[in-house]
């Protein structure tokens, strides 16, 4: 029987770099203290919650502490393709006559 939010499996965690996974502990932590504070005021309506959240935390810091270790790779950073900047003639003109005179000074 699984326990946990079905958007932290650990396949899930494996795809998330550093910075995301700190955030997405932070956001965990936030959740835990809220759902206790309900426990505590008698509100809290899904107690399983709970023990959800507390898996969640505990397996988002296995994920970080194995990537310390070297145990589990950190992803690759996505690199996109910069944007080619849209140029208009007028600017490609004198970059033309810069050349030209560059190549006239030598």
């Amino acid at each position: 029987m699984a326990f946990g939010t079905k958007d932290l499996a650990p396949s899930e965690l494996d795809g998330f770099d550093d910075e995301k996974l700190v955030a997405e502990l932070e956001k965990s932590k936030k959740e835990l203290f809220n759902l206790r504070f309900q426990s505590a005021t008698g509100q809290l309506e899904s107690h399983g919650r709970l023990r959800a959240v507390k898996r969640d935390i505990a397996r988002i810091y296995t994920v970080l502490r194995e990537r310390e270790l070297g145990i589990r790779a950190t992803p690759a950073p996505v690199e996109t393709a910069p944007k080619a900047k849209k140029t208009t003639k007028k600017a490609d003109k004198p970059a033309e006559s810069t050349e030209a005179e560059t190549a006239e000074e030598k």
